[in-house]
């Protein structure tokens, strides 16, 4: 999971089952702590209530013109989506909480917790105070005016961040320890160990530190985002006088320090926190000065971008010049030691300008991302499985020694990826890769949003300009906290001779799209891939996502009139297959919903997204419940539907799945009276991938291949899966044990096992 997406990052994230409450859309009482199987018992979110600030329903306005449903559906039918992600997160933390799963994993999903949550306040939250201060901020769709969605996300985050610094201290920490993975304080080293260390720091640590003190020579220091920093209280021998420094632990130094060992114990890894060795010799840094207290404290800050892309001459260089600003972004939350003295956290507080409620008192170590070192040690029985991705049996290669041919591949037929079990390097990544080396390939046309400059597929683009082919990459370059390593690579690729564009002005480029262009025989013919996640090697093993290799005319007639249209001008481009955001997703989308709506009892809807917010999406969800039509969701992250709710949404089910993998495809199926269409794409159902981005949806022509999308989507939805039930009141339950109190099956590794199993197809005669 991530941040980028986690990743965008997922991503991110044991209770047991409870009896929903009454269904109806009524105030209730719903206990605030739920019993659970994990160590430390995890608060639920507080239910979300349909109120306005007066305590009553309210009309709603939405905070973009988003379309108004049907008059008689009821107010408060949107659940909140800052509170619904929280609760995706607190979803993360049960994970991490469960000692079913092997140890590390769950210091992983300790650290996945902490990351997602620092990017929902650089975001989310600065976002929202912004609007506040700028006061254009509205009522939100769940019908919560703006400081009370601040509120409740300030309930929430708290509770949170003390359960996610309390499973760690009560459980993971001492299960690391008894396994041999140990975080010793600085008070326990012995001697030897500390001497080590005190060389360790006059050679490594000292030279790159910066002592700022606080006087009236000296004004308080900027601090920037998600920086570790001490706190330091000082005085002076001579006067008395009591003076506060602040000391920046080095972001580029490891944060846990591996402590050597006298014998050869394999099983055996011991830390040391650098901010630790740090406080320990404050004296080197402040010499003739005694040291009385040393506190950590973070600072999280308004991290998000905004560039005028209308009064951009250059867009690289303008975003360039915004991330440069974006270190001084102003402050949202700040995380103290929980025994900081009063009088140090009022300094912090008045002089970061902070909230007393954006203050987070939490138990040493703050800053639990870099748990990530931890998870990734070397220690395999303390993980999940190896998991090796299976080549998809249409481009195995008939002789092991050679590489499939993908190209010939997709002239037999369309070929149905499912990531991470089948292979990215042999499929995706070699489509790529087989064009730019061969000679009949013309041309090359990519779309990029989150990839790494050192990638395969970036190293075929630039193989195949150089070659002489035409090549076009679209390359987003704004997507969220990548901005700069997106810089770095597409100004490696123009230097290549790749022609690199940045899309349109106003939207993001979000959709996965590929398409090589080849001389053969009978003349021209497209190449085409078509998929739900990034063009990332990486990230491709971590995340489920779906595409297509396809030949398929009509496909690549819309994929090329796409591609026009990012590169040049087009703006009145029509696509006969796709359905492409900003103009058409949404629109085409609703006329599916309805028509299953006209079926009534025998209609049938079911998505697999992200997220899903969308105000004019879910109202037609909800007028197809109300005609009997069965409505299932399967919901990662974001939800504001309310399922259950008698005379609105009895039909509609909402089911979330978390675990090895980041699910991260997004499926639309739509029964069609007994002839099923699927739709497939990079959009999710909000209003930034419906309005403001690029993206494109494809449909699944091929029988057995929808077939294979609807049995994914049947076991995916089953009350016979572990996974986590939405009920009417907007609380999470998280369903993983059977009536006969065995676990119940784990969607992620029964695919793993399947996607194992399958056979080359036999060779057509």
């Amino acid at each position: 999971m991530s941040t980028a997406d986690v990743h965008d990052a997922a991503s991110e994230t044991p209770p047991q089952t409870e009896p929903a409450p009454a269904a109806g859309m009524d105030q209730r009482e719903v206990p605030e702590v739920v019993e659970s199987n994990s160590v430390v018992p995890l608060p639920r979110i507080r239910p979300q209530r349909p109120r306005g600030a007066n305590g009553r329903f309210v009309r709603l306005e939405p905070e973009e013109d988003t379309g108004s449903g049907p008059d008689d559906l009821p107010e408060g039918r949107f659940l909140d989506r800052e509170v619904s992600w929280l609760q995706f997160n607190e979803r993360v933390l049960q994970l991490a909480a469960d000692p079913e799963l092997p140890l590390l994993e769950r210091a992983r999903f300790l650290a996945i917790f902490a990351g997602n949550l620092d990017e929902f306040f650089m975001v989310r939250v600065a976002g929202l105070k912004r609007r506040i201060a700028t006061g254009i901020a509205s009522r939100s769709a769940s019908g919560l005016e703006p400081r009370e969605v601040l509120e409740e996300i300030s309930i929430g985050a708290h509770s949170l961040m003390e359960q996610h610094a309390e499973v760690f201290a009560r459980t993971v920490g001492p299960a690391l320890d008894e396994v041999g993975i140990t975080l010793v304080p600085w008070v326990e080293l012995t001697q030897q160990e500390q001497a080590d260390l005190a060389e360790m720091f006059r050679s490594t640590v000292y030279p790159v530190l910066t002592p700022l003190g606080v006087d009236p020579a000296h004004p308080f220091p900027h601090v920037s985002g998600l920086s570790l920093n001490l706190a330091v209280v000082l005085t002076n021998p001579r006067t008395d006088g009591e003076h506060f420094a602040r000391v920046k632990v080095p972001p580029l130094l490891p944060r846990f320090i591996r402590l050597t060992t006298d014998d050869d114990d394999l099983y055996r890894d011991r830390f040391v926190l650098i901010e630790q060795v740090i406080a320990a010799h404050l004296d080197q840094l402040f010499p003739g000065m005694t040291v009385q207290e040393t506190f950590t404290f973070r600072v999280t800050r308004n991290e998000d971008v905004e560039v005028e892309e209308d009064d951009a001459e250059n867009l690289l260089t303008a975003l360039e010049r915004e991330l440069t600003r974006r270190r001084f972004g102003p402050p949202v939350r700040l995380e103290i030691e929980e025994d900081m003295d009063d009088h140090v956290r009022e300094l912090l507080v008045r002089e970061l300008g902070v909230q007393t409620g954006e203050v987070y008192r939490l138990p040493s170590p703050l800053d639990l991302t870099a748990l990530h070192t931890l998870a990734d040690l070397d220690r395999t029985e303390l993980r999940y499985p190896a998991f090796v991705p299976k080549t998809h049996p249409q481009l195995a290669p008939v002789e092991r020694s050679s590489p499939g041919d993908v190209l010939g591949a997709m002239r037999q037929r369309d070929i149905l990826l499912h990531h991470p079990y089948d292979s990215f390097s042999t499929s995706v990544q070699a489509f790529i890769g087989q064009a730019a080396a061969d000679p009949a390939v013309l041309a090359i046309k990519q779309t990029l949003y989150r990839t790494s400059g050192d990638s395969p597929i970036i190293d075929a683009l630039i193989e195949a300009a150089a070659a002489g082919k035409q090549v076009l990459a679209v390359v987003e370059i704004k997507a969220r906290f990548d901005e700069e390593n997106n810089i770095s690579w597409a100004r490696k690729l123009e230097r290549a001779g790749v022609h690199v564009v940045y899309g349109m002005v106003g939207l993001k480029t979000h959709a996965k799209l590929a398409l090589v262009v080849r001389q053969e025989s009978g003349g021209l013919r497209r190449y085409c891939h078509i998929g739900t996640g990034n063009y990332n090697p990486k990230t491709a093993r971590l995340y489920e996502d779906v595409g297509l290799l396809t030949c398929d005319d009509a496909v690549a007639e819309d994929i090329t009139r796409l591609f026009n249209q990012l590169s040049g001008m087009a703006p009145k481009a029509k696509f006969k297959r796709l359905l492409v955001a900003p103009r058409s997703v949404r629109s085409q989308l609703v006329e599916l919903i309805d028509a299953e709506a006209a079926r009534g009892a025998d209609g049938l809807i079911r998505f697999k997204v992200n997220s899903i917010v969308d105000e004019r999406i879910i109202d037609a969800l909800y007028c197809a419940s109300r005609a009997g039509a069965r409505v299932d969701l399967w919901v990662r992250g974001i939800c504001a539907v309310r399922p259950g709710v008698p005379g609105l949404s009895e039909t509609i089910t909402v089911r979330s799945t978390l675990g090895r993998f980041l699910e991260h495809s997004r499926i639309f199926a739509f029964g069609g009276g007994g002839e099923p269409v699927v739709y497939f794409g990079s959009a999710d159902l909000m209003h930034r991938n419906l309005d403001r981005r690029v993206e494109a949806l494809a449909p699944v022509s091929d029988e057995g291949q929808v077939k294979s999308l609807m049995k994914l989507l049947d076991r995916g939805l089953s009350e016979h899966v572990a996974a986590w039930a939405l009920n009417d009141c907007g609380q999470w339950t998280r369903q993983h044990l059977g009536e006969d109190g065995l676990p119940l099956a784990d969607l992620q590794t029964e695919l793993i096992a399947k996607y194992a199993g399958r056979k080359r197809p036999g060779r057509r005669r």
